[in-house]
């Protein structure tokens, strides 16, 4: 098995477990911020003592050693964590899944700012077709049930803190970030302690909670390997499919039709962000494993 084969399914593998997360969501009979609580605190943990059991403490040390970089990727990823969940149980999983889809748009947009870097037509084109779309699935959360604007806010705000997360680890692409998603997860769970209330999670969900803080590892764990070996264009594509497959395991799992608003500005959102990649690929005349940061997954 060839580099970009190998990366091709280890990265499939990670957005195959992320896929139902919003699902776990829903499913997990509990107030959202203690769902939240435990996903982050169990994920942080089991990253943790995986890394130390492997590692020991270095890569935390070196992590620490990243400065402001490290730091708003630690608060990303803490902050991105919590509000997934909330976003969730304010709004419908088709609005979230769509609108968090953007977030390449926001990266771009950032490292204009932040590093300087031009945007290229095919970005332009990207943001003129992405914005309507958002617009579309705004506007019908008015009509639609399970859906409101305070939820695709949340999501909207997932999708820029994580783009700034990505950005700024950028000036220190040679470190590992899998230490900060630890660290991010278990801060995030600890700012939220005073309000989780994580006694109320019952018992007889801790099954469906341990459940999905696997999958979220998993994801973690693949999603940090897979993109190693191979262009970030064949990671966009592969992660658009949480976009698709979300939401409609939660159409049939749980009933939740997420509105022609929603399929229709979801539909642009990542039909946009589809043809932008797919061009990246085409103008490759030549393939080749290509080395890149560790990815951890968006959530």
């Amino acid at each position: 098995m060839n580099d970009q084969l190998k990366g091709l399914l280890i990265t499939l593998f990670g957005v195959l477990c992320i896929v139902p997360d919003s699902l776990f969501v829903r499913l997990i009979d509990a107030p959202a911020l203690a769902i939240a609580f435990w996903r982050a605190l169990l994920v942080g943990l089991m990253i943790a003592v995986g890394l130390m059991a492997w590692q020991g403490t270095a890569p935390f040390r070196t992590f620490l050693r990243t400065g402001w970089p490290g730091l708003i990727y630690v608060v990303a990823m803490g902050t991105t964590g919590v509000l997934f969940v909330l976003a969730v149980s304010l709004t419908s999983v088709a609005n979230v899944v769509f609108i968090i889809a953007s977030l390449p748009v926001f990266a771009a947009l950032f490292s204009r700012i932040a590093l300087g870097e031009r945007l290229s037509p095919r970005m332009y084109l990207t943001m003129a077709a992405v914005l309507p779309g958002l617009a579309v699935i705004a506007y019908g959360s008015g009509e639609t049930a399970n859906a409101s604007l305070a939820g695709d806010l949340l999501a909207l705000a997932i999708s820029a803190l994580f783009a700034a997360g990505l950005t700024a680890v950028r000036l220190v692409r040679q470190v590992s970030m899998v230490p900060g998603v630890a660290m991010g997860y278990v801060l995030g769970a600890l700012v939220i302690l005073p309000w989780a209330q994580p006694l109320a999670m019952p018992v007889d969900q801790a099954p469906l909670v341990a459940m999905h803080a696997a999958l979220i590892l998993g994801s973690s764990v693949l999603l940090a390997l897979g993109p190693r070996y191979i262009t970030s264009a064949e990671v966009g594509l592969l992660i658009l499919l949480e976009s698709v497959f979300a939401p409609l395991l939660a159409w049939y799992f749980v009933g939740e039709d997420p509105g022609a608003y929603a399929l229709l500005g979801g539909s642009i959102v990542v039909g946009a962000l589809f043809a932008s990649n797919l061009v990246v690929l085409a103008r490759r005349k030549r393939r080749r494993p290509v080395t890149h940061p560790d990815r951890p997954t968006l959530h």
